[in-house]
């Protein structure tokens, strides 16, 4: 299985990765991938079950590392830069903690090392209560997932799941079923006792509660030349504060700030 990915900049450059968050697929990062394709080549890559990326019956931190892993071999990348927000950037800990050999930068977006809590059930509630088989247009199904979630910023997240077929009938690109299934494996921290030596950069969200102060001693366990960086800004930091991300993720690509 390959993943699939938007592609950007020039073949020689040095290689980063982004990974999108739960729910989320490649597209939430196209202008931040477009910009920083002046520097690297950049491949933003739909996670297993979600975006354009095949379905598959087995949902996993561990698989999604195997997925990306499998892309860099396919295109002959042996080493390359990764970027994760939420669920991405767990699966970016997994690779950097697994194979850091492979990694030059691991980047990460408002998200911990710990294992979380059950916190969806009301999303996949919503997305569940949605009959897309009497669904006549886009603005039918968001009016159904309003009835369930009044934060307009996640339904519009939700909406960019939605595909219509040549037949005119609306489906989920995300493999809703095996996504809800498999949601014990996506909350699930690090091993302990992992570690990545190599430079690592958290970017945080101070109004989110996803990336704590005590979270930062646990980063410090697992990455030791880690640097955080706070943001005023919820959980999706990109979308909130997408200058301040691509200055402070491209100053640490470049090596003109990083300091441990």
């Amino acid at each position: 299985m390959i993943l699939h990915a938007h592609e950007y900049g020039t073949p020689h450059a040095p290689v980063l990765f982004i990974l999108h968050g739960f729910l989320g697929s490649a597209d939430n990062w196209h202008t931040l991938a477009s910009r920083w394709s002046t520097t690297h080549r950049v491949f933003a890559l739909d996670a297993r079950n979600h975006g354009r990326s095949p379905h598959e019956d087995q949902f996993s931190h561990a698989l999604m590392a195997q997925d990306v892993l499998a892309f860099a071999d396919h295109h002959d990348i042996e080493r390359f830069s990764l970027l994760g927000h939420s669920l991405g950037g767990r699966t970016a800990m997994e690779i950097a903690v697994h194979h850091g050999e492979r990694v030059e930068h691991l980047l990460i977006v408002d998200i911990a090392p710990r294992t979380y809590p059950s916190h969806h059930e009301h999303i996949f509630e919503a997305l569940n209560a949605v009959d897309l088989a009497c669904a006549t247009d886009r603005q039918a199904v968001e009016r159904q997932l309003a009835q369930h979630i009044d934060d307009l910023g996640i339904r519009q997240l939700l909406m960019k799941n939605l595909h219509r077929e040549q037949t005119g009938q609306y489906r989920w690109k995300m493999n809703l079923p095996v996504l809800e299934r498999n949601y014990h494996e996506v909350v699930k921290g690090l091993p302990t006792g992992t570690q990545y030596s190599g430079p690592t950069l958290v970017l945080r969200g101070s109004r989110a509660s996803y990336v704590t102060d005590e979270d930062i001693l646990l980063f410090q366990e697992h990455f030791p030349k880690v640097r955080v960086v706070t943001l005023d800004a919820g959980h999706w930091v990109h979308a909130e504060r997408p200058e301040e991300v691509f200055q402070s993720v491209s100053r640490f690509l470049t090596g003109s700030e990083r300091t441990f």
